[in-house]
């Protein structure tokens, strides 16, 4: 039996348990563990049940044997002889972790993100991924159907700004969905679709809305949308309606990943920037049909879809 460690939020969930079906069409019984992670006081929630998801447990005695954390007496006595004999492992790289398929009896660590681990089950991810059970406040479901339905009804592109706990950890993610980044993916996407209307999903809404006035010019119809009223603890809802635009321009962040994969648009343009972390290299998070866009501004040629 494998045990994959749940951790992150709803688009680190779905990398998750997109492995857990890729493991699950090879065979083998595989459960999560999605209580370690979850005890810390910071920790996400769990969103996998908007999906409909019911996924299966490891209790605490399965997570303690598999990566021999017994606090037993005989069981530390034998670590301090002979050292722990875990059976964890954890993903290689931020990169396709071929190895990580071939475990079996191990207990995985990792993001997992790439549509690598589960591009030839598509159909089942995709169709694992309906949104079946979405809540939403009765407060904004007037607001919220009011955004569905422009969203249908125009040229419709969801952008992804994330600041809040992004600018807390700049030396990760920082300088790299630069204001020129957002600007070249805007005027991209114009180009190609002269009536395209920007739906704006963000952490930070009061930020956005001056943003997207500087965008926003005096002698053209209404481009901009900010989406307002969702919380982190309903951002499955923003997710909702990003997968419901024809077009993305997505950050360096597996939510808008996510948003973009889901979207069922015909010929859809995805946007992404042309770097994902500052911290290490990432080459298989980005599907071969993005455009990539640095912080300068400039597209990247040579790893981006036909222009």
């Amino acid at each position: 039996m494998n045990i994959i460690r749940m951790s992150g939020g709803i688009g680190n969930q779905m990398f998750q348990y997109s492995l857990y079906l890729k493991l699950v069409s090879l065979g083998r019984e595989v459960k999560f563990d999605d209580v370690t992670e979850y005890e810390l006081d910071n920790a996400r929630p769990i969103m996998l049940p908007v999906f409909g998801i019911d996924y299966p447990k490891a209790t605490k005695d399965e997570v303690v044997e598999i990566t021999d954390g017994s606090l037993d007496f005989t069981a530390r006595v034998r670590r301090k002889l002979f050292g722990r004999k875990s059976r964890q492992y954890t993903e290689a790289s931020f990169d396709y972790d071929e190895e990580v398929l071939r475990r079996d009896s191990a207990y995985l660590c990792g993001n997992f993100q790439s549509e690598k681990y589960f591009k030839d089950i598509e159909k089942e991810v995709r169709e694992a991924f309906r949104f079946r059970n979405v809540r939403i406040p009765v407060e904004i479901e007037e607001q919220i159907e009011g955004y569905e339905k422009e969203i249908a009804e125009s040229l419709s592109v969801s952008v992804h700004i994330r600041r809040g706990d992004y600018l807390q950890a700049a030396d990760v993610y920082g300088g790299i969905c630069t204001d020129a980044y957002y600007d070249k993916a805007i005027d991209y996407i114009k180009d190609k679709y002269k009536t395209a209307h920007f739906f704006v999903f963000t952490n930070d809404v009061l930020w956005a809305e001056k943003w997207c006035e500087t965008k926003q010019k005096a002698d053209e119809e209404p481009a901009f949308t900010v989406i307002k009223g969702t919380q982190e603890s309903t951002g499955y809802i923003d997710l909702m309606l990003m997968s419901k635009c024809r077009h993305h321009i997505i950050a360096n962040s597996s939510f808008s990943w996510w948003g973009a994969w889901l979207g069922t648009a015909s010929a859809k343009c995805v946007i992404a920037p042309e770097k994902w972390l500052n911290t290490r290299e990432c080459h298989d998070i980005f599907t071969p049909d993005m455009v990539r866009i640095d912080a300068y501004g400039k597209i990247d040629i040579n790893n981006s879809a036909n222009l």
